[in-house]
């Protein structure tokens, strides 16, 4: 059984991630735009997230972009940088990484493709 997630909601203006607990998965929920302003916050958030689920032992996390309408460059390097922790984990240690993307978003579909490229074994995308 997981403890209660214990990582808070990241919020600057205009940008949040609600965090959930599940039996044996964490879910992100992000909404609105990620811009400048949310790399700091972003990159430490993701950190926060890796040590809590290595701690939890947790299967995945589900990362829900269906209402994020934007994320820039380098919002996304902060993704680049979390997954790759995750894939130098040792196979048995790893967990999975799935983003729910909102099909309507054409930038998801390209972007997402790109993370799932990059950490094949790690990541799966799904469209809704």
């Amino acid at each position: 059984m997981m403890s209660p997630l214990s990582i808070p909601m990241v919020s600057p203006p205009g940008f949040a991630i609600v965090p959930e607990d599940g039996e044996g998965k964490m879910t992100l929920r992000f909404r609105g735009i990620a811009d400048m302003s949310s790399i700091e916050p972003l990159d430490g958030y993701l950190r926060a997230v890796h040590t809590e689920a290595r701690e939890n032992k947790v299967a995945a996390v589900v990362v829900d972009f269906r209402a994020l309408e934007f994320m820039n460059s380098s919002c996304f390097k902060c993704f680049v940088e979390w997954l790759g922790t995750v894939q130098d984990m040792p196979v048995d240690d790893r967990y999975k990484v799935i983003f729910e993307a909102n099909r309507e978003m054409h930038w998801q579909r390209r972007s997402l493709n790109a993370l799932r490229c990059f950490a094949m074994d790690v990541v799966t995308v799904s469209a809704a």
